[in-house]
């Protein structure tokens, strides 16, 4: 399973999963989640923007699913929810037995490898599965030499 969550580094996530995936004759978990909290508003408006932010997650991991699809040849599944990133990647683990690793690609730059790796680190051992975390810097055919 790979986080699509708008970060430069996700997508060399997405590639090693992609990767691993079609190697080991597995399959492809994409995850986008929509952050809770922004839909505090008149009923109306809240429902309005509720559409917008899933029309716009739809359109993000259609784009992620095609380049899966292109470059690596396989189908990822597509799977959308709403709340804190953390706490959904974890449900979804426990939904989903068949998710057997979680892959991050930490940033390298001065602020950190990323709110999502920062978020996972602070959980420890919290997952049920194994957290691969690749260096944002690794090219593709390294990539390929990893997976």
């Amino acid at each position: 399973m790979a986080v699509i969550d708008g970060t430069p580094e996700c997508e060399k996530a997405v590639y090693y999963a992609g990767r691993r995936a079609k190697n080991t004759n597995g399959g492809m978990v994409l995850l986008y989640v929509i952050p809770e909290g922004d839909f505090q508003q008149w009923l109306g408006v809240e429902q309005i923007m509720r559409a917008e932010a899933m029309e716009e997650a739809e359109a993000v991991m259609a784009k992620a699913a095609q380049k899966v699809r292109e470059a690596i040849g396989i189908d990822p599944e597509i799977v959308i929810r709403e709340g804190s990133a953390p706490e959904q990647i974890n449900a979804l683990v426990e939904e989903d037995r068949d998710i057997a690793i979680l892959v991050l690609a930490a940033a390298s730059a001065k602020e950190g490898p990323g709110p999502l790796v920062s978020a996972v680190a602070g959980r420890g051992a919290a997952f049920p599965i194994p957290v691969t975390v690749l260096p944002d810097v690794l090219t593709d055919e390294e990539i390929d030499a990893l997976a």
